[in-house]
This record gives C-alpha cells, structure tokens and sequence, in this order.
C-alpha cells in the first residue's frame, strides 16, 4: 500500500457531497458484504430440511446476547471515533493517537468480560428471551461457539470505524470483505458438507471474524495508518475515557434498546404465536437489515465528513452535509418502503421456503414496514447529534424509540387484542414518532445554532 499523507485525506475541502459519496460508498459496500456474512447464515439454516424452521428460530434467540455484545463494542469503540475526527480535524494528532489507543485497550478489556460472563449464564439467558425446549438446542449450539470469537469481532468492529475516520473507507471496506468472503465460502462446507448444521454456521463466522481482525490490526499498528495505533498510548485514561464513554452511550443505548427489543419480541411472540412467530420476526429483522443498508452506509459516510469539519469550525459545509444526509436518506427509504410492499413474497422467501411461514410472515412483514421512510428522519436527526458531540439529545431519542416506545407496545398491544400482529405493529409507530421528533429537535437546536455561527464568522 502507498504512503498516504493527511493532506490527502483532508474532508475539509472540495464538494461535501463528494466527500460523503467518497466515504460512504465503499462503507456501504463493506457494511453490504458484512451483512452477507450474517445473513448468510439464517438463508442457510432457514433452508434445512430437518429443522422445522427451529434453526432459524435458534438463531433468532440468541440475536439478543449478540446485540448485547455489539452495545459494548459500540460503547467503547464507535463512541471514541467522532472524538478522534474532531482532533484530527483541529490537527491535534497527538490527542487523536491517544483516543484511539484508549478505545483499543477498552476493548480487549470488555471482549474478555464478556466472553466470561456469556458462557456462565448463556442457557438462562436464552430461556429468559422466550427459548423452548426444542429451539434451546439450537440456540445454545450457536452461542456456545459464536462467544469464542468475540475478541476478533469486538476488535474488528470496534476499530474499523478509526480506520475510515482516516479517510481510508477502501480499507474498511476490506476489513469486512475479507471476514465475509471466507465466511460466504465455509458457510456451505461446514452446514452441509460437514453435516454440522447451527454449529458450522457459527463455526464459520467465528473463523471469519478473526481474520478481519488480523486485517484491521495489522493496518492500524502498520506504517501505512496516519494516525496508528502506539504502544505508549494503550493504556485507560480517565479523561479520554470519560470522553469517549459520553458518545459512547449514544451507541450503547442505541445497541443496548435493540437488545430489549429483541428479548421482548422473541419472549411475547412465543407466548402469543409460539416458536414459528419468532423465525418469521428473524426473517423480518434480516429483510429490514438489508434495506437499512444504504441509509446506514450513508450516514457512516457522513458522520467523519461532518465531525471533522465541525471541529475546523467550517460550519457551512457542515450544514450541507447534513441536508445532504436528509435528502439521500429520505428518497432511498421511500422507494425501499415501495418495494417491499410491492414484493414481500420475494424477500421473505430468501429466508425460509417453509409453507407455513409464508403467508403470516408476508403479513408481518407489510406491518412491520409500514412508513419505514420515517427511520431516515430519525437516523438524520441521530447520527447530527452524535457527530457533533451533542450526546445527550442523541441519548434520549435513542431511547425514545426504542426504550420508550417499541418495547411497552410489543408488551402491551398483543395484550390489547391485536395478538402477534401488536409486535409488529410497534416498530412502524416508533419510527414515525421517534423519527420527527429526532428530526425537529435537531432542526431547532444544533442546526439552527450552526446558522447562528456562520452569521458570526
């Protein structure tokens, strides 16, 4: 790889949109790729022919403990990336290089926590997030092996975002490439070939994880990173880690709510619709996973582009990044919603080819996605706060949507005659309030202030 210098990968200058696109079409592509590489799986398992749909339902119960681990990866290592690209941004590169090496020790720190914890109390854990029996087999199976890998995929996620925060989004790119691309090629050899079912998927993904975190470290410890990561500055300061703990808890909670969604929706769907409710709610989640890809790729586009020019003070080019960010992501969702309300039997049937998923998971599916353009209001609003450093509005709409409002109404609406259909119903209601309350907020403050700053310039 060629020496690249800071200058080259400055975002304070030139078109902000080309910035963005710059950035947030290779992270795309990557967070696309990664998203196979899980995805893959659940295609996989929901197409076996002797599960009766319960692998899929396995691995659905065991989302919760993996989002769990996510929240923490999010709280120690995204929550320092908009830190780092202030710093760079003000050319503080001393500063940069200690948040980075703070974020990497929190991280091997946490991962190992983890690790332990999970495997003394996985088996209550999944019986608590609305486990049978039957589908405990499958979930335990996965887990149980999914939690040695999660050093490499903590370590991975956590410090892929510094590396695009250097303006180097190819190599991110490659980071997730790399994992999915030995995960996609296993996947099959060790379910089928193999005969190992649940275990080879998790197998796979663990085997694939550790060779993205080879990739990422081997960048940032080597002389080609910018800012890499020194010996001297692995250590956990108390400032820097208060520091990136405060933006941290934005993805934490952002993470964190998913994993209260989650144990809320698998425990009522089994008690209302028993084990097929919950595969056909996994299916669903993947469906929307894919959808939120672009959405997702763009806001992680902008959010370095937006921090490093709010921290050189160019307020203007902020601004326009964050319309940019609005428009793209309103029109994209927009035309998404549209498709799969045209074509829910397709994108369900990528998932499962079992009959009697079928038609209540189209159902769901049409429910669960109603007015979905609405989460670009909320991801605009979210991801404005976060990049710049005002944690506390990105905290409570984050909890707002989800803490607030998604999980008293998956409880509460089965509850109110609505039955399985009430799950489903409590995410299309959290976006459209969650989303143009975020959206307005920011409007009112951080962006008017922004206007405010450049008249004073």
């Amino acid at each position: 790889m060629p020496q690249i210098t800071a200058k080259t990968n400055d975002f304070g200058n030139g078109p902000v949109w080309r910035r963005i696109v710059d950035q947030a079409i290779p992270l795309t592509v990557a967070q696309l790729v990664h998203l196979l590489y899980n995805v893959v799986d659940r295609i996989y398992l929901g197409h076996l022919e002797d599960a009766d749909g319960l692998a899929l339902t396995g691995v659905g119960l065991a989302f919760p403990v993996i989002t769990l681990i996510m929240a923490f990866t999010a709280l120690f290592g995204n929550g320092g990336v908009p830190l780092f690209s202030m710093a760079r941004g003000a050319g503080d590169t001393e500063k940069a290089s200690k948040i980075l090496g703070n974020s990497f020790c929190l991280l091997g720190v946490s991962a190992v926590i983890l690790t332990t914890l999970g495997y003394l109390f996985h088996k209550p854990l999944l019986f608590a997030f609305g486990a049978s029996e039957e589908s405990f087999v499958y979930a335990g199976e996965y887990l149980r092996i999914y939690l040695a890998g999660t050093a490499f995929s903590m370590l991975t996620t956590g410090l892929n975002g510094y590396i695009n925060a250097q303006g180097r989004p190819r190599i991110g790119m490659l980071s997730v490439i790399i994992g999915a691309a030995v995960n996609i090629a296993l996947d099959p050899v060790f379910i089928f070939v193999f005969d190992m079912g649940v275990a080879g998927a998790a197998l796979a993904t663990v085997i694939s994880q550790m060779f993205s975190a080879c990739w990422v470290l081997s960048f940032l410890f080597g002389k080609n990173a910018i800012i890499p990561i020194r010996w001297e500055n692995v250590r956990i300061g108390a400032d820097i880690t208060k520091g990136i703990v405060k933006l941290g808890t934005v993805n934490f909670i952002m993470q964190g709510t998913n994993f209260l969604v989650q144990a809320a929706c698998n425990s009522t769907l089994y008690a209302f619709g028993g084990d097929m409710y919950v595969g056909i709610m996994t299916v669903t989640t993947s469906v929307r996973d894919i959808f939120m890809l672009p959405v997702s790729g763009m806001v992680s586009g902008a959010q370095p582009v937006i921090s490093f020019n709010y921290g050189a003070k160019k307020y203007r080019r902020v601004i326009a990044g964050i319309d940019f960010n609005t428009f793209v992501g309103f029109a994209y969702s927009l035309v998404a919603w549209m498709l799969i309300i045209a074509f829910p039997a397709f994108f369900f049937g990528i998932f499962s080819d079992k009959a009697e998923m079928l038609l209540p998971g189209i159902e769901m599916l049409k429910i669960y996605f109603f007015g979905f353009f609405f989460m670009a209001f909320q991801f605009a609003g979210q991801s404005t706060f976060q990049a710049l450093g005002d944690a506390r509005h990105a905290i409570f709409f984050s909890l707002l949507r989800k803490a607030v409002i998604v999980v008293p109404l998956t409880l509460l609406l089965p509850h109110l005659g609505f039955g399985v259909a009430g799950v489903f119903m409590a995410e299309p209601i959290s976006n459209v309030i969650g989303g143009t309350a975020s959206y307005l907020t920011m409007r009112f403050t951080v962006y008017k202030k922004l206007k405010n700053s450049i008249k004073e310039q």
